[in-house]
C-alpha cells in the first residue's frame, strides 16, 4: 500500500474530494507542508459493524414504581444561600 502526498495548499482546496478517494481505495494520504511530511490521513481499520445505537437499551429497565416522583428527596439538596 503507497502513501500518497499532497501539499496542504492542495489539502485544503479538494479536502472532501481527497476523503472520498481516499475511502474507496484504502490508501493513506500524506500531508506536507513546504515538501516536509506534517500529517498522515488514513482510512478507518474495518471493523464488525456496530450495533444500531437506537433501541440499544431495551428491555434493560425491568420496573420502576413512581415513575413522576422526585428522583430525590427536597432535603438531599444542599443549595448555599
Amino acid at each position: 500500500m503507497s502513501a500518497r502526498q499532497v501539499s496542504a495548499t492542495d489539502f485544503k482546496a479538494k479536502c472532501l474530494r481527497i476523503i472520498k478517494q481516499m475511502g474507496s481505495d484504502g490508501h493513506p494520504v500524506t500531508i506536507t507542508k513546504r515538501g516536509r511530511p506534517v500529517a498522515v490521513l488514513s482510512p478507518m481499520p474495518v471493523t464488525e459493524k456496530a450495533p444500531p445505537f437506537v433501541g440499544m437499551m431495551r428491555d434493560t429497565v425491568l420496573g420502576y414504581e413512581a415513575p413522576f416522583a422526585a428522583a430525590a428527596a427536597p432535603s438531599d439538596w444542599a443549595a448555599q444561600r
